[in-house]
């Protein structure tokens, strides 16, 4: 019999997200051979397509620039939203880890960071944040990475112009304010010519921002530390001796190799968002599991939690919510390709827009988060109808923020008509008709909308009335930037339909991201990160950037457990090299 490869490591990671990445870089600044394997052609996964946001309250960025706040306030914080899904033990890794997780990033690894010091949380709970406690990688080069710029996974295409990928702030701002600021136009013709000549030289942009950026800097850290980096790796079973977890077998490029890895496993393949199988189990509203649109890669199909479970770790299936709630609309493709889930995260909150049901009825505060919206949408539909909902917006409001996929001004509406993708109406009675909404029902909503507009309060869901709400909204419109009439046709609407950015349930884990089996005991050498770890908020959503800033935390402190590094290493940085945010 033909033996197979055999291939030597202290660690192995599956997966390439931030979370695997981070374990990797941890475990090999302190001196371990790692190796990371990807099955995919392109490293990165679900992060390099994210906004890269991470929550560490109490980071060194925000204390560098005056906000400073004790432990207690953001634990009050989670305690509150997370109710009895609250764990203390994970609570306190995440508050008093986090912020040395920065610190270790920024001395010892091609990381840096920009504030999210103006971010507020999405909730106004007792300990809630206005700002502070939010980070984002700095907006990259991509040409330092050299050759591994072709195995860096491209931001989604349908979030981007062309390819070019958009930071939140400022960036962003001066796109939306082209047509109406000499300053904005700009600079937006100078980022649109940077892009066009190095999609020319490079065949892509090299101005990495967002979770690109992230997955850029982890790419490049990884790389300096001398991580033996695999793609077209797709493990297939772990390898034990006694009760330890010792490796996995590992296809490469088509070869299987027995992978022996003398610490641990670290399983980081992002969750189980196109695993329609057990979508069907854990999401009720699916039985069959296909009526969900998962803005995650499709090769994201739950790989690291069969694996996990194959050798007893226990799937976590008790949270509140299995994954992170997001509406999506679909853009078709040409030639025949399946269409894309676009997410909407930034529009609906924009003064002008509202969101109903078939009835034409509102049913939440269009400007909450995205995971907020589609829990109403799920708690507002009854059992047996599609769930679904329509944006609608005038001409007005088209023109100046784009709906969905549709771009604004100077982009032409044509092809998104053409498609389907956007419907529009000359009244809102026509509109209705073309998309199945009540026209009664349409009117008179958008009638009783349009009166509070000009008082600039909604007393049915108070859009507009949380600092969250505001921060989404439009600063130069007032009395309430999240509030505008709908009277200007023609009329436009997009079809929303429930989706998620990731799964929240998976492998139950310690405070150490060690798995744990039935019992609550950890397996010895396994550890799971990111979307195969089931999610510390517990289902819950309470602000932006509780995936990732988790995923990079718990990611460290794998990698330091593996390492059996002491865990105030990081403590005695003597400096640290702090960034402002990018104008």
């Amino acid at each position: 019999m033909k033996r197979e490869p055999i291939l030597e490591c202290d660690v192995l990671v599956l997966g390439s997200g931030a979370g695997g990445l981070s374990a990797a870089v941890t475990a090999a600044a302190q001196g371990l051979r790692v190796i990371v394997a990807e099955k995919e052609s392109v490293f990165g996964g679900t992060t390099a397509w994210s906004g890269g946001w991470m929550w560490i309250p109490r980071n060194p960025l925000a204390t560098a620039a005056g906000i400073r706040e004790d432990v207690d306030t953001p634990r009050t914080y989670l305690k509150n939203e997370l109710g009895t899904q609250f764990d203390a033990a994970k609570a306190d890794a995440l508050l008093e880890r986090g912020p040395e997780m920065i610190e270790f990033f920024e001395r010892n690894t091609a990381m840096r960071f920009i504030d999210g010091n103006r971010i507020p949380d999405f909730h106004t709970t007792p300990g809630a944040g206005t700002g502070g406690r939010s980070v984002c990688a700095m907006p990259f080069d991509g040409r330092e990475l050299g050759a591994l710029i072709h195995k860096l996974r491209e931001p989604l295409g349908v979030m981007t112009l062309k390819g070019m990928a958009l930071a939140s702030g400022q960036d962003l701002a001066h796109f939306y304010r082209a047509t109406r600021s000499l300053k904005s136009a700009l600079y937006v013709t100078r980022r649109l010519a940077a892009f066009a000549w190095q999609k020319l030289r490079y065949g892509r942009s090299m101005h990495l921002v967002n979770g690109n950026a992230l997955v850029a800097r982890l790419l490049k850290s990884a790389a300096d530390r001398k991580v033996d980096l695999r793609t077209h790796a797709k493990a297939i079973g772990l390898l034990r001796d006694d009760s330890r977890v010792t490796g996995a077998r590992v296809e490469i490029e088509g070869v299987v190799h027995e992978v022996r890895a003398a610490r641990g496993v670290v399983l980081a393949c992002g969750g189980f968002p196109h695993d329609v199988e057990r979508r069907a189990r854990e999401f009720a509203y699916t039985p069959s599991g296909r009526e969900h649109w998962s803005a995650a890669p499709r090769s994201n199909t739950g790989d690291g939690i069969r694996l996990g479970e194959s050798i007893g770790g226990a799937f976590d299936g008790t949270l509140d919510a299995p994954a992170a709630w997001a509406p999506v609309s679909l853009v078709p493709q040409r030639g025949g390709a399946p269409d894309v889930a676009f997410p909407h995260l930034i529009e609906r909150a924009k003064p002008g827009v509202i969101a109903v049901t078939r009835a034409g009825q509102r049913f939440v505060n269009e400007a909450s988060s995205y995971h907020d919206f589609i829990s109403a949408l799920l708690g507002t539909t009854p059992g047996g109808e599609e769930v679904c909902a329509w944006l609608i917006c005038d001409q007005r409001f088209q023109r100046r923020y784009g709906l969905g996929f549709s771009k604004p001004f100077p982009f032409p509406l044509a092809p998104y008509l053409r498609s389907g993708y956007l419907k529009r109406g000359a009244t809102l009675a026509e509109l209705a008709a073309a998309c199945g909404i009540d026209p009664q029902g349409l009117s008179n909503t958008v009638s009783t909308c349009n009166t509070y507009a000009k008082e600039g309060f909604d007393p049915q869901f108070h859009k507009g009335s949380t600092p969250y709400n505001r921060v989404q909204g439009d600063a130069e419109h007032t009395p309430n930037p999240c509030l505008a009439a709908i009277e200007t046709g023609p009329f436009y609407a997009v079809k929303l339909l429930p989706g998620s950015l990731g799964t929240f349930s998976g492998l139950a884990t310690d405070a150490n991201a060690r798995v744990l089996d039935r019992n609550e005991r950890a397996i010895p050498g396994l550890y799971a990160v990111g979307n195969d770890a089931a999610s510390m908020m517990g289902g819950c959503y309470p602000s932006g950037g509780i995936t990732l800033g988790p995923a990079m935390t718990f990611g460290y402190l794998a990698g330091l457990s593996l390492a059996g590094a002491a865990h105030d290493e990081t403590r005695a940085c003597s400096s640290i090299h702090i960034k402002g945010t990018l104008q």
